[in-house]
């Protein structure tokens, strides 16, 4: 356990819930974990008893991927865990494919509507059908979008460009119709109110849930308890600054109670929602400074990564690690901190400067 990790409260210590099976985490809250094909091999998902005009039931809140052995673990948690009843609902955070993968094979097979916030929902089916324009984070598009930002790596280039099936092999369809969720909504989840938090800078728009009754945050990836949240910039919003979206989306956890149960999507469930908290805005602003000083002298995102990233990678986490090498290049970018260089070679690399923000983003609302 790293020195922040000891700083967070860990109600079950290192017990998990067993593969199929569902552990309560509260009154009519249960833990779900699914296996991944990641290095981050297991995502949590969580089952909410629930009544929709008048029938008792179970809402579902994200999903896993779209694979035989996750599918087979689903259906061992339908015959033991739902105490005989059926799915009503199934909520799903974000558009990445470990919380949407299945969202379309559980909503078939329950007959239950999709609740989802528009711009995931959107996205999720743009790229699950293979017409996307940039094609997600993976291909051609991505591989090119990495290559002016320094990727040299032969064998890396090759993985990336070949892997523009990624996002439709694990979401390989969505369902054809969803209900709209959006910030501040407030609503019934088995005769308890529960209000929509979304934040920006991991995913398009990303949907939290948080029950006051039960002091209970249904976190997603906005906050996880051992690992940072992947804020990254890639090829279909290559000019973005999602960094400080995603700082200033962290705002709206503010009034949340200190003792508040957070259930992230990857890790353990614990307390101490606002340590974690600062400990993220610790985290990056350590990361710039360390960004800031490196590029004394020109540097791409790619020479960047080893900066920031102390350890092996393989293929899949160098794209996520150049992406969030690239949000932090960009946030001191925007900021006027840093110039913005196209080499001769067609590798873009950043330099110090000192001179007026070239533009502002990341102001939120309540």
């Amino acid at each position: 356990m790293n020195p922040n990790e000891q700083k967070l409260d860990y109600p079950w210590g290192d017990e998990l819930p067993a593969p199929g099976t569902a552990r309560s985490v509260a009154d009519g809250v249960r833990w779900v974990r699914m296996p991944l094909p990641f290095a981050l091999d297991h995502i949590n998902l969580w089952l909410l008893r629930d009544k929709i005009d008048g029938r008792e039931g179970w809402t579902i809140v994200d999903c896993g991927v779209a694979r035989d052995e996750v599918k087979a673990l689903w259906n061992q948690v339908f015959d033991d865990a739902l105490d005989g009843l059926p799915v009503l609902r199934v909520i799903v955070t974000h558009m990445h494919p470990d919380h949407v993968g299945l969202a379309a094979w559980l909503c078939e097979r329950w007959d239950a509507p999709l609740w989802m916030t528009m711009t995931d929902y959107a996205t999720a089916c743009l790229w699950s059908s293979g017409n996307a324009p940039a094609g997600g984070p993976t291909g051609q598009s991505a591989l090119a979008h990495f290559m002016l930002h320094g990727l040299v790596d032969k064998a890396a280039q090759e993985t990336i460009g070949k892997r523009a099936g990624y996002y439709p092999g694990l979401v390989p369809s969505m369902p054809g119709s969803f209900r709209r969720i959006m910030h501040g909504d407030h609503f019934m989840i088995g005769g308890r109110e529960w209000r929509v938090i979304v934040g920006y800078g991991h995913a398009p728009e990303h949907a939290s849930l948080y029950c006051d009754t039960l002091r209970l945050l249904i976190s997603g990836d906005m906050v996880l308890p051992r690992i940072s949240t992947n804020v990254s910039v890639f090829n279909y919003e290559p000019d973005s600054n999602p960094l400080p979206l995603y700082l200033n989306s962290l705002r709206r956890y503010d009034d949340l109670p200190e003792d508040t149960l957070v259930l992230p999507s990857h890790g353990r469930p614990f307390r101490g929602l606002h340590e974690r908290i600062q400990q993220q805005h610790r985290h990056h602003a350590e990361r710039l400074e360390e960004v800031l000083t490196a590029c004394a002298q020109p540097h791409s995102a790619a020479e960047i990564v080893p900066i920031m990233f102390h350890r092996k990678l393989d293929h899949h986490q160098l794209t996520f690690a150049m992406g969030e090498a690239l949000a932090h290049l960009h946030a001191l970018y925007y900021e006027g901190k840093l110039a913005r260089l196209h080499g001769d070679d067609g590798i873009i690399r950043f330099q110090r400067a000192d001179g007026p923000p070239i533009g502002r983003q990341g102001a939120l609302g309540g």
